[in-house]
């Protein structure tokens, strides 16, 4: 390489003034652009700022609140939903026991007895959000009812309830056990 290279070489790969200074020129330019802001201003976007954390803050602890009371009551209404389960069958017992007790007259007494426990298990239950589904003479339904078996009827039209086999028991708008249900098909179409 001869002198003249290495002086072209040298030149380029050193930054020029001129370039150092329009870099500082441009920088003060954007500093220029920027509003100057005075402590007061400062202070006061800052509590401007804090003041919507804080904001957001309150408003997220207290959807936090409403979830937890929320999850709250399914826990409890799921706890119950275990509870009434178990006792259904005993229910169904009962109802049985009584059908039973009712044709033999020399029973009259207990069967009074067992009604009425009959009738207070029923009412405390029902305070807890426990609804009886007995669907007679109901359209049929089968997000509430099962479908057993199906039989014309003149006096019932189609599609319809003839008969509660099983009552249904619904707890605070939740299904606990679908009624099972005989339906009617109809009229009978025989031809004469």
């Amino acid at each position: 390489m001869t002198k003249q290279d290495e002086d072209i070489s040298e030149e380029t790969n050193e930054p020029t003034v001129e370039a150092t200074e329009k870099t500082e020129a441009q920088e003060a330019c954007d500093e220029a652009n920027e509003p100057v802001l005075t402590d007061l201003e400062k202070a006061q976007a800052e509590a401007a700022e804090m003041k919507s954390r804080y904001l957001r803050s309150v408003a997220d602890m207290e959807n936090y609140r409403k979830r937890i009371a929320r999850e709250k009551q399914d826990i409890i209404r799921s706890a119950a939903a275990n509870v009434v389960e178990s006792l259904l069958p005993v229910i169904d017992n009962m109802k049985l026991g009584l059908q039973a007790a009712e044709n033999h007259p020399e029973a009259k007494d207990v069967t009074l007895g067992f009604k009425m426990v009959d009738e207070q298990l029923k009412k405390s239950l029902s305070e807890q959000g426990l609804e009886e589904l007995v669907p007679d003479g109901e359209a049929f339904d089968p997000n509430l009812h099962e479908c057993i078996a199906q039989q014309t009827s003149d006096e019932i039209k189609e599609d319809n309830v003839i008969q509660t086999v099983r009552a249904g028991y619904r707890l605070n708008d939740r299904l606990i056990r679908a009624a099972n249900v005989i339906v009617s098909s109809g009229p009978s179409k025989e031809k004469n």
